[in-house]
């Protein structure tokens, strides 16, 4: 049995939970998800928990019972408290600003890049050297924070570019020098 596929999901107090065949459709104080779940789960929804079980021990059905049940459990949680990103922009004039479309960049190249804000995500720049990123989709809020960090990464050896907080830049000595 999977130790993460057998626990049940709680639905905290101000989340709905609605079951339809394999559609669950998940509506809370930070958003809406609905997301179709693989057809051979089983889903049960009793009260304020859902349990994922699977119908046998096939190696298939054993890889997809905890990743459901993962699943299920990030959409309650994105609906009720959601998910924040946040990332950290180093180097001498690179900044961010919200504009209406999106986020404005300055990381040192030639021109201003825009990046355009993709539906159900929240992007904000309290200082011009922070971006966070917040949404009830976690796997949105990932791949937007990876899109950014990707538009200029950090470099080894000044630590210029834009990293997620708390992420560590293993950095390079440089040039030896002369004689």
């Amino acid at each position: 049995m999977s130790r993460i596929g057998k626990l049940p999901v709680e639905v905290p107090a101000g989340v709905t939970v609605k079951l339809t065949g394999h559609t669950l459709h998940v509506k809370g104080p930070k958003g809406e998800l609905t997301r179709t779940l693989h057809s051979e789960m089983i889903l049960k929804h009793e009260g304020s928990t859902i349990t994922v079980s699977r119908p046998s021990d096939e190696t298939k059905h054993k890889a997809l019972h905890g990743l459901t049940r993962t699943l299920v459990a990030n959409m309650v949680e994105g609906c009720a408290k959601g998910y924040v990103k946040q990332l950290e922009i180093n180097g001498v004039g690179y900044k961010a600003e919200v504009k209406p479309f999106g986020l404005q960049l300055a990381l040192g190249y030639s021109h201003q890049i825009q990046y355009k804000t993709p539906a159900g995500i929240k992007l904000t720049a309290p200082q011009p050297t922070q971006v966070v990123i917040e949404g009830a989709d976690k796997e949105k809020v990932g791949q937007v924070a990876a899109e950014i960090r990707l538009l200029r990464p950090p470099e080894p050896y000044k630590g210029k570019g834009i990293k997620y907080v708390g992420e560590v830049v293993r950095r390079k000595a440089g040039k030896a020098g002369g004689k």
